[in-house]
């Protein structure tokens, strides 16, 4: 098994963050990881990418060409990297900030699927946590993981920083997984 993941989106969305968290609960599974932060000269409101790589085997290389899952914050990041997902793939867009009926995306052979991931995050009190929210939604597809080692993941990054921290974050993914 080998999972391919593009998150791409602006700076100042938390793509890097949500590429880790994901990788730390695969690897908390026991599954092989990289995760390649792409940071080049972004900066917050520009486009940031990375890309994990999800696999019960040694992973050989982190760059990907062809992603199983793009997961699509914005629409600059659409225009970027509509491309270059796979046939048979899964796109995850944001409609909140991305078009899921524009033409650059109707008529491909891979399977979308749009929530308002910022919305419901701003729903929650924070659109801080639309990447966590984009991430429940990401494991409701593909459960290669859950939400416990994602829980797990929470409780050690943010150790000893708020509860509350913690928990919208915690909220935010199960929002995602409806």
């Amino acid at each position: 098994m080998i999972e391919r993941v593009i998150i791409a989106g602006a700076g100042g969305q938390g793509i890097m963050l949500l590429g880790k968290v994901l990788a730390e609960a695969a690897s908390l599974k026991g599954l092989q990881v990289t995760w390649f932060p792409c940071y080049g000269a972004e900066v917050r409101g520009g486009t940031a990418y990375c890309m994990v790589i999800i696999s019960d085997r040694e992973v050989s290389s982190p760059y990907i060409d062809k992603a199983d899952t793009l997961i699509i914050m914005n629409e600059p990041s659409l225009l970027k990297f509509k491309d270059r997902i796979k046939e048979d793939g899964i796109m995850l867009i944001n409609s909140s900030l991305a078009d899921s009926s524009s033409s650059s995306v109707k008529n491909r052979k891979f399977i979308l699927k749009a929530m308002a991931f910022t919305d419901i995050a701003s729903q929650l009190g924070s659109v801080k946590v639309a990447n966590m929210v984009a991430l429940g939604a990401y494991i409701k597809n593909k459960p290669l993981i859950t939400k416990k080692e994602i829980f797990r993941v929470f409780e050690k990054m943010a150790s000893g920083k708020s509860r509350a921290l913690i928990t919208i974050n915690k909220v935010a993914v199960e929002k995602g997984l409806v």
